[in-house]
């Protein structure tokens, strides 16, 4: 994503000064190359290209890939080519300062309900506030059980916890905004409704100025009150709204009488059992584990190095806890609620939306409306409930009509194709340490292209 949308988020972002060095600071410790540590060489074409080992140990059987390399065990035989292909974006040697792809990378693909790939790569943590190359000693693997920072996917779970709220009676696609956030006023608004919240219709802006504000009331207010883009004619165009999830947010909180993050702990990650989702990683992760297992992003914003919390600097300033960011997890959990979409609203036997809801929330909602996002000219309208639709700029060959899913600004991404019966939980950790280093799309879309030519 161009700065231009991220200053628009108000980023406040740092410019980076100086040459990196390659000193160190305090920060825990982590192995310099370990299980899912890739290293990497440049061939004679300039091209990055991988050596040694990715996660364990590939198993004796099993049939070659491509690549050349047999597949781990009980994985597909794909799966080294995955890992091979995220290797080639990691940086080109354990002293390279820069890099035009990402530190580390986590990919997990389901096909039929079954683990194809769980592969990690690189490192977790690499670089120190400033940005500075940490030493070796310093840096911090990536393992496949990394949490990351999930940007905008949050807007899946937002999308799934307002849904439920339809299902159970208390929320009406169709109805005003301003039946449930009576302070949601400006002129134009009361004709937006909550569905044009989660297409991105409302005619809303990306982003809510909530800086220099006493408190989170406040800040709330503020983001309430934010006014049309001008000339917007709510439910006719497509425009990305990081506000629109906010507001969808806090009518979860509404008309459940609790916060956004115990929300999903009641209503999703519970049922779900998954232990690795959550807002706030750290109010429930041990210091130790989130020493282990936990991804940094930026290392230059005015917060200094980015670990734990939220890179997103609006849900930062509303407390870590908001519709469009903010949510923490790993590649597995991500993918199980990609499952649970696939499947139509269960996972292991637990209805979590209703059938006819998922049908509606994975259906192209704004079929003939146009697009308007200079940032991204080849994004089209196509959109669900919460989530996108048939987009090549990140889903590759696996794009099509019904193929579902989102990105985040920080690197991760989920896709679903419901053809091939796959999901796929791309987690990368590209804003670490300078999210301007790289465009993250290219990167998805290989992954994309891969699985389309391997997964029938």
């Amino acid at each position: 994503m161009p700065v231009a949308r991220r200053t628009l988020l108000g980023a406040g972002l740092a410019a980076a000064t100086g040459a990196l060095t390659g000193c160190g600071d305090n920060r825990a410790a982590g192995p310099a190359v370990g299980d899912g540590d890739a290293l990497t060489a440049t061939d004679a074409a300039g091209n990055r290209v991988g050596f040694g080992p990715a996660g364990q140990s590939p198993a004796a059987s099993g049939a070659p890939s491509p690549s050349g390399a047999a597949p781990p065990a009980g994985q597909a035989r794909y799966a080294a080519d995955v890992t091979a292909l995220l290797r080639r974006h990691l940086p080109g040697t354990p002293q390279t300062v820069t890099h035009k792809g990402f530190p580390g990378a986590v990919a997990v693909v389901l096909v039929g309900g079954e683990t194809a790939v769980h592969t990690a790569v690189g490192e977790a943590l690499r670089y120190g506030a400033g940005p500075k190359l940490l030493a070796a000693n310093q840096r911090v693997a990536m393992r496949p059980d990394s949490v990351f920072d999930l940007a905008s996917v949050t807007k899946v779970y937002t999308a799934i916890l307002l849904l439920q709220q339809v299902d159970r009676g208390r929320v009406e696609l169709g109805a005003p905004v301003r039946d449930y956030l009576p302070g949601f006023t400006g002129s134009g608004k009361d004709r937006i409704t909550v569905e044009m919240l989660l297409t991105h219709t409302s005619g809303l802006p990306v982003g809510a100025k909530v800086t220099g504000l006493p408190d989170n009331a406040a800040r709330w207010n503020a983001v309430l009150a934010t006014p049309l883009v001008s000339g917007a004619v709510p439910g006719n165009t497509f425009r990305y709204s990081s506000v629109g999830l906010m507001l969808a947010g806090r009518i979860v909180e509404k008309v459940t009488g609790q916060r956004l993050d115990q929300a999903l702990t009641t209503n999703l990650t519970g049922p779900l059992g998954l232990r690795d989702t959550g807002f706030r990683p750290t109010t429930w992760l041990s210091a130790n584990v989130r020493a282990a297992r936990m991804v940094a992003t930026d290392a230059r914003s005015s917060r200094g190095l980015l670990r734990g919390t939220v890179h997103d600097d609006v849900a930062n300033h509303l407390g870590g806890v908001a519709g469009h960011a903010g949510i923490f997890a790993t590649a597995g959990d991500l993918a199980a609620v990609g499952q649970l979409l696939l499947d139509g609203g269960t996972y292991r036997g637990r209805r979590i939306l209703a059938a006819a809801t998922v049908r509606r929330m994975l259906t192209n909602l704004n079929a003939g409306k146009p697009a308007v996002d200079p940032e991204r000219p080849h994004r089209t309208s196509a959109h669900g409930l919460g989530v996108v639709l048939d987009q090549p700029w990140f889903m590759g060959g696996l794009a099509s009509a019904r193929t579902f899913g989102h990105t985040g600004f920080a690197g991760p991404s989920l896709l679903v194709d419901p053809r091939r019966r796959l999901v796929l939980a791309l987690l990368t950790n590209r804003a670490h340490p300078n999210w301007s280093w790289a465009n993250p799309d290219p990167v998805r879309a290989a992954v994309g292209d891969l699985l389309a030519r391997r997964v029938s």
